[in-house]
């Protein structure tokens, strides 16, 4: 058969046809008018509205990404969700769903709760917006205003959710940072003491002005051991020059006593020399002279050695004064190390002590921060528009459902077209006839083109 045979059969048999899709047609209409009519209200709420975060101020990231519009889609179907719509209206103590839920059951061991959740679940339809933030929440039921009122229960028990995840983070934290807090507290408040007893058991004030003192003292020390040095060495010199040759020794040349019995001792001598010449020696005038030249060579002699000997005594105490300021450089050294030891100590002992302090200040920080968050009542998720009890049903539509029951009425009516042409094949064009292969089909075919 080809199309225009096909097409002269639905033209033939065009009352079947009409027949069958208005019977098709009447029988889904009424069919639809017998089935209870189902009302859906929607509620629609919009996420991140208003993108500051209420503790931190901080502008919050983009979250309108599909994945996000994803998942709040599923904590919206989640069982808790259901449960806490379940718990805010109280489905569990209506008698009608009591009685539907022992027959559902038949005394077997099973949750209302549990039961109720999965019947609810069936009538929920979530839909995300494509390009924006809003969710629509729709619920259908036989009742308007129990559709509208469960879908308006699923945006606050949504909404009351989201806020408890947010916060219960931050209330975890915050317990963790009180616990931290007070470890961090007995952290300070052990490195506090260590210092003071640190302090207490030197005697430290100030460790850098002590340190300042001692060093001020070490360096006055070292000059005068520098100088002390310098006036040992030189004293020494002296003193050897002067106990080689005491009488050519320039301190000796330069004693006044001894440069004053020096020309008392020429003057004598010379004295001598011209008494030598007018008397002879055993004249008491020349032995007179002669004993005063002996007696003032012999203070010279003792004045020399009197000079040598106190420029070795000088060198003597030089070199005691040296050994002293020695041993007190060699101690102030020491002092001096110690304090530096003691305030590198007592440094490492207040950087803990810094350390602590801003590690506690952070957490205190951090801890009132989360403090607030999980305070916080606010949310980035807003009902938009709450739904109201519709007026007009939403299944069954006459209009899909005429329109769908013609389509396919009249897909059916050519069906059974074709069923009964094929039980009942007639001629109806040539084509008819040259497919019957019979000896007279070529008078038939003429007969036919004749008329025509």
């Amino acid at each position: 058969m080809n199309f225009s045979q096909f097409v002269q059969v639905l033209i033939a048999r065009y009352k079947m046809i009409i027949a069958i899709a208005v019977l098709t047609l009447l029988t889904a209409c009424i069919v639809s008018l017998l089935f209870p009519k189902s009302y859906k209200a929607a509620t629609t709420i919009i996420l991140n509205y208003k993108g500051v975060d209420p503790v931190t101020g901080l502008s919050m990231p983009a979250q309108l990404m599909p994945g996000y519009m994803a998942t709040q889609v599923d904590i919206i179907q989640s069982k808790n969700v259901t449960l806490d719509v379940i718990k805010r209206l109280q489905l569990t103590e209506v008698k009608a769903l009591q009685e539907q839920f022992a027959n559902a059951t038949k005394g077997k061991q099973a949750d209302i709760n549990e039961w109720l959740a999965d019947l609810l679940e069936q009538k929920l339809d979530v839909i995300p917006s494509k390009e924006s933030s809003v969710i629509s929440i729709g619920y259908k039921g036989v009742d308007p205003v129990f559709a509208a009122t469960m879908a308006n229960a699923y945006a606050e028990s949504y909404i009351n959710l989201s806020l408890k995840l947010k916060i219960d983070p931050a209330i975890k934290a915050s317990q963790y940072l009180s616990e931290q807090t007070k470890v961090l507290r007995e952290n300070l408040k052990s490195a506090q003491d260590r210092l003071s007893d640190y302090q207490q058991k030197h005697g430290l004030t100030s460790i850098q002005d002590a340190y300042d003192v001692e060093t001020s003292k070490l360096r006055d020390l070292s000059s005068q051991y520098s100088l002390a040095q310098s006036q040992s060495i030189d004293a020494n010199s002296r003193r050897n020059d002067a106990s080689k040759n005491m009488s050519e020794s320039p301190d000796v040349v330069q004693n006044p006593v001894v440069q004053n019995l020096r020309m008392s001792l020429a003057t004598a001598e010379s004295k001598l020399a011209e008494m030598g010449q007018r008397y002879s020696k055993n004249h008491p005038s020349y032995i007179s002279a002669e004993a005063e030249v002996a007696k003032l060579r012999s203070q010279l002699n003792a004045e020399i050695d009197r000079a040598v000997v106190s420029l070795s005594n000088s060198a003597s105490i030089n070199s005691q004064r040296l050994g002293d300021l020695k041993f007190q450089l060699e101690k102030q050294k020491q002092k001096v190390l110690e304090l530096n030891r003691s305030r590198s100590d007592l440094s490492v002992l207040e950087k803990e002590v810094q350390i602590a302090e801003v590690a506690l200040e952070s957490v205190n920080n951090r801890f009132s921060q989360t403090a607030l968050e999980g305070q916080s009542t606010q949310g980035d998720i807003s009902i938009l528009e709450p739904a109201v009890p519709p007026l007009n049903p939403s299944n069954p539509s006459i209009l899909l459902i005429a329109l769908f029951s013609l389509i396919v009425g009249s897909l059916l009516g050519c069906l059974f077209a074709i069923v009964a042409e094929l039980l009942d094949r007639r001629v109806r064009s040539k084509d008819d006839l040259i497919s019957l292969n019979i000896p007279v089909y070529e008078y038939c075919i003429k007969t036919i083109s004749v008329a025509n």
